[in-house]
């Protein structure tokens, strides 16, 4: 496949979620801010597009499969994150907050940035409970709704909350700010980077951190790339 410059790199990550890792290369979000071109990303990050439109077209003809979560249905996309991806925030929430509250009271004094990756990492834990518990109690089981109402071609009641894009722009607004939150972590712990005198608790707490970022990343990029969009379009179409 030809890729071209003017492409939406959100599109392109969800018809091949391979590419995925070569944004991630280039350090450029394809989850919250997937809604631009290439040509635009590499503007701002001063990168050379014609290296990322090789690197791109390479991972699209590779023979590693990915899953085609274009192709599955809402209600089980929607499950499907429930299941995979808001699990991981909560376990890992639980396995980090004792860790970096270790390496704070150990390390904190010679690193004193260890304080401030721990406030925005407890800020961020507090406002994806509250985030996901919206799309589990309102987005989601209004999408399975949808969903059952398509498939039976019975009408659906309207929602309190209106039209589906209210919530989601509310649950968009939270994706961006998590995603400058760790962008921030990212920058405050030198791109995850353990300094020499790091235990290993501190290097395995910087390793959760990375692997938690990019849990995030495809978390949002499934609904922001891909659930979301296709909610307003079958709303539309029940209306």
């Amino acid at each position: 496949m030809k890729i071209q410059e003017n492409q939406n790199i959100g599109e392109l990550v969800a018809l091949d979620y391979r590419t995925a890792s070569v944004f991630k290369k280039y350090k450029i979000d394809f989850c919250c801010n997937g809604n631009r071109t290439i040509s635009d990303a590499c503007e701002k990050g001063n990168i050379d597009s014609s290296n990322i439109l090789s690197d791109l077209e390479s991972a699209m003809e590779s023979k590693v499969t990915s899953t085609d979560f274009q192709s599955w249905p809402l209600d089980l996309l929607a499950e499907y994150i429930e299941k995979k991806h808001h699990r991981y925030v909560e376990d890992k929430t639980l396995e980090l907050k004792p860790y970096l509250d270790k390496i704070c009271k150990v390390h904190g004094e010679h690193h004193p940035e260890l304080f401030k990756i721990n406030e925005e990492f407890l800020e961020c834990a507090g406002a994806m409970a509250a985030h996901m518990k919206k799309e589990e109690l309102i987005i989601f089981p209004f999408i399975k709704k949808m969903v059952s109402s398509k498939s039976n071609h019975q009408e659906i009641t309207k929602p309190g909350f209106g039209s589906v894009q209210n919530p989601i722009n509310m649950m968009m607004d939270d994706h961006e700010a998590e995603g400058e939150r760790f962008v921030r972590i990212s920058e405050l712990s030198n791109d995850y980077s353990p300094p020499e005198d790091a235990c290993n608790t501190y290097r395995v707490t910087l390793a959760l951190l990375k692997e938690f970022e990019d849990d995030l990343h495809m978390h949002v990029h499934l609904e922001n790339n891909i659930l979301f969009p296709k909610a307003i379009e079958m709303e539309k179409e029940l209306n």
